[in-house]
């Protein structure tokens, strides 16, 4: 049986993308030692119109391209992969990583020896090798309420961070699904991701239902991954980014923790956006970082003011996309 089955859910990226596979291909692929992982790769291309697909064909005609006529989310993508894959772990890995050497055989060893843990994701790391932040706390009154970098600070225990090193893994909530491992045995028993998200969030709502039917999650600090962090969508539509990213928080809150703690969250998050877009109108006269920072925000308080139409966001470009097909 094959050991590890590599899920890329790709829209839009190929130059990353392709980056990608030949850093799977140079450091997985090529290896011929005893720890050396039989693996397979599924490419789930989210509708590119860049000539993503054609180019994997072309340049790595061992990874399976599994071409989707639109843009059906993060969440679904990985679902599409994750039933067609015949690993005894699976790997959702975002297009905009690198692969670095014995990061993946690291995971998958650990998940072999450690039968409690169901999900496990390594530290993730700038393009310059600096840490990212890669595990998730689930969402609470308490998390949107302090500062996160006051909790990292105050309550390194029960909020883990990039602050402090590890000197092993350590038990999580939830890690971040830019690479994600998870045992076969877990998705076919709890299920797969939730397709109720159409980006952000959907890795942590996956994690809460993994761990409330026992399973264990697990940061690994000596395993590493490079992620250029949000190529795909913040960097090309930072609004539209933003504004899903509230969606899917609101929605977390609302499945898991009640309409009440929702309805909560929305008021502060209202109060901190408008108090930020009001005091912070002279700094955006000052450079175009500022101005752009402050016109994203004033766009994301303006949907919370306009009723959180779900005609925008990053779902709304997958209806432009569908409503200009078909015309």
């Amino acid at each position: 049986m094959t050991d590890l089955s590599i899920i890329i859910v790709t829209w839009n990226a190929k130059e990353v993308l392709l980056d990608c596979l030949n850093t799977i291909e140079r450091q997985v692929l090529s290896r011929r030692d005893e720890a050396a992982l039989d693996v397979e790769t599924l490419v789930v291309d989210n509708g590119s119109h860049d000539g993503s697909v054609e180019a994997v064909r072309a340049q790595y005609p061992w990874a399976q391209v599994i071409a989707l006529p639109d843009n059906i989310g993060f969440a679904a993508g990985n679902n599409v992969g994750l039933q067609k894959c015949s690993g005894r772990h699976a790997v959702l890995l975002n297009s905009d990583t690198l692969v670095l050497p014995d990061s993946l055989e690291r995971c998958v060893r650990y998940l072999d020896a450690n039968e409690a843990v169901g999900v496990v994701g390594p530290q993730l790391l700038n393009p310059d090798g600096s840490k990212q932040n890669c595990i998730h706390n689930f969402p609470s009154l308490v998390t949107e309420t302090f500062p996160k970098s006051l909790l990292e600070m105050l309550l390194p225990q029960w909020f883990p961070s990039k602050r402090y090193s590890h000197a092993a893994p350590i038990e999580v909530d939830a890690v971040l699904g830019a690479c994600l491992f998870v045992r076969r045995e877990v998705f076919e028993s709890v299920g797969l991701m939730p397709e109720d998200y159409f980006f952000f969030l959907e890795e942590t709502d996956w994690c809460w239902r993994i761990k409330r039917a026992g399973w264990q999650i697990h940061h690994l600090p000596d395993s590493h991954i490079v992620h250029i962090h949000g190529f795909s969508t913040k960097k090309k539509v930072p609004a539209n980014t933003r504004i899903e990213y509230h969606r899917s928080l609101y929605h977390f809150f609302r499945k898991n923790r009640g309409g009440f703690r929702a309805g909560v969250v929305m008021a502060l998050r209202v109060a901190k956006g408008l108090f930020y877009v009001l005091t912070q109108a002279p700094a955006a006269m000052l450079s175009d970082s500022r101005r752009e920072k402050w016109n994203v925000r004033k766009t994301v308080l303006a949907w919370h003011l306009r009723g959180r139409p779900a005609s925008e966001g990053l779902a709304s470009l997958r209806t432009a996309k569908e409503e200009n097909r078909t015309s």
